[in-house]
């Protein structure tokens, strides 16, 4: 049996498009959950950091929640050009039975949170987007510092999104969006955009690049800011304490 279920799982990844020796590289999926995730929290780092440097602030908060959340709680950060895997992690986790494809009742039992940092806060919307088209439901989106490529919009959250909140600095060479709205009101709350301005509360940063520090200060800063980053895990676990009465609410009727 553990072969056959090991079998399935490798297939369920080929029919996603997933070469299984790219995904450790990718920050794709590791390994096939044994049951769908009760939360899929997805966050995206910036620029081009790496998924892994412990310097900054997605992949602290990631760990902060890995280790806290439930064990149901699958939590992973990507790089921001690898959106596309993380939108077929997204579609793994989801399949319950392992059929390669998404029943209406398995995309009704999405409970995703995503979230990011400036290129990585614009690929958290833009993974929402295509999520939306897929017909899957997102809880919530976080950007701190939103910074969209030429080609990209991150000022326009879509309607499958239930909440979505911005946080920004307004100063530098590359600071964030001001403002989101929602595609349509009666379908998204619009939490809040939430300024952050560190020339009158600076921040001290540690691992950070010399160009980070003199060309982008405050942009580095929304990064490793630890007051911004315990307000977004605030707010996740707000939303998840929330869904969790939902969920008790709807199994008692």
């Amino acid at each position: 049996m553990p072969a056959f279920t090991g079998f399935r799982a490798l297939a369920l990844l080929l029919a996603l498009g997933i070469p299984p020796a790219l995904l450790a590289a990718e920050g794709g999926i590791v390994a096939a959950p044994p049951s769908t995730p009760t939360y899929i929290v997805v966050g995206f780092v910036g620029g081009f950091v790496r998924h892994t440097n412990p310097h900054h602030g997605p992949v602290i908060l990631a760990k902060r929640i890995q280790r806290e959340a439930a064990k149901e709680t699958h939590v992973q950060v990507f790089e921001n050009r690898h959106r596309k895997s993380a939108y077929r992690t997204i579609l793994g986790l989801l399949d319950a039975n392992h059929d390669g494809k998404l029943s209406p009742e398995e995309k009704a039992a999405a409970h995703i949170i995503l979230f990011g940092q400036s290129w990585g806060a614009s690929a958290a919307v833009l993974l929402a987007r295509e999520l939306d088209r897929a017909d899957i439901p997102v809880m919530l989106t976080v950007q701190v510092d939103s910074v969209a490529k030429f080609w990209q919009n991150d000022r326009i959250i879509p309607d499958n999104v239930a909440a979505a909140v911005n946080f920004y600095q307004p100063h530098g060479l590359v600071h964030g969006t001001r403002e989101i709205r929602a595609d349509d009101d009666s379908r998204t709350h619009i939490l809040g955009n939430y300024r952050f301005d560190y020339k009158q509360s600076p921040v001290r940063c540690e691992g950070y690049s010399w160009f980070d520090r003199v060309i982008t200060p405050g942009h580095m800063q929304s990064e490793c800011d630890p007051r911004l980053w315990s307000e977004v895990e605030s707010l996740m676990r707000q939303r998840m304490a929330l869904e969790d009465g939902r969920m008790v609410a709807q199994s008692g009727n």
